[in-house]
């Protein structure tokens, strides 16, 4: 029933015009958990985001970010971490939420909604589009080199802002057998599954950020993604984001 359910409801969102000269780049967060029964669907409707691309004038960039605190129900998620559950918690509180839950999507920073609705996927990324936005750019190393150049463009004149630049490497793919929990014996698939999201710089109305960023490390191996984005403190608006593809 859940499977029929996802597919009518990925049915509903607009399908891209390949001749869209560009597309502006929407985050779209997955907070999820191997021990949560309802969120296989989530994940399967963050894989089709990010591998169909089905929204006109969107570049969908997906971070799947595993929670820690379904780990003592039975199984322990290999790919959580203490640090989302409190991104997500901080997320709770800004948004006026009891408290955090999964599986939770959140758009841009700006709009939360249960991970498995692709109606709502498709309206908040929609809404998304016509934000303002700052410039975010990742500039490909050169043959043979070992970084990148990251570089955010500062705030318009007039927008009395400060915001946080972070990156995060992100696993393209990962897969897991679960053996315990609510769902035992699935093989769960994810997409852009998150490592640690750390802080690089910040931006304001007077000052943009450049950095070059090493990629190839042990945590940035080939075929992972690297992805940086600019937001307000406190788990504010996402004024920004971009993706680097790791070369294989």
């Amino acid at each position: 029933m859940r499977k029929a359910l996802l597919c009518l409801g990925l049915a509903v969102i607009i399908l891209a015009d390949d001749k869209t000269p560009q597309r502006q780049p929407v985050l779209v967060e997955l907070f999820t958990s191997e021990g949560c029964s309802t969120c296989p669907p989530a994940d399967a409707l963050l894989a089709k985001l990010d591998h169909d691309q089905p929204i006109a004038g969107a570049q969908i960039v997906v971070l799947s970010e595993h929670v820690d605190y379904w780990d003592q129900l039975g199984w322990k998620d290999p790919y959580s971490s203490a640090a989302f559950s409190a991104r997500q918690v901080a997320y709770a509180r800004r948004f006026g939420l009891h408290g955090p839950y999964t599986p939770e999507m959140v758009v841009d920073g700006a709009t939360e909604f249960n991970g498995s609705e692709a109606q709502k996927a498709q309206s908040a990324i929609l809404a998304a589009l016509h934000e303002p936005k700052v410039d975010v750019r990742i500039r490909p190393a050169e043959p043979g080199d070992s970084a990148v150049t990251l570089e955010v463009d500062p705030f318009p004149s007039g927008k009395k802002h400060k915001a946080n630049v972070y990156v995060v490497d992100a696993a393209e793919t990962g897969a897991s057998d679960v053996l315990r929990g609510e769902n035992q014996g699935r093989k769960l698939q994810y997409v852009s599954i998150a490592g640690e999201i750390k802080q690089v710089g910040s931006i304001s109305e007077h000052s943009g950020f450049t950095k070059r960023l090493t990629i190839r490390t042990g945590s940035t191996p080939a075929g992972s993604r690297l992805i940086a984005f600019v937001q307000e403190s406190d788990n504010g608006p996402i004024w920004g984001v971009a993706m680097y593809p790791i070369p294989k």
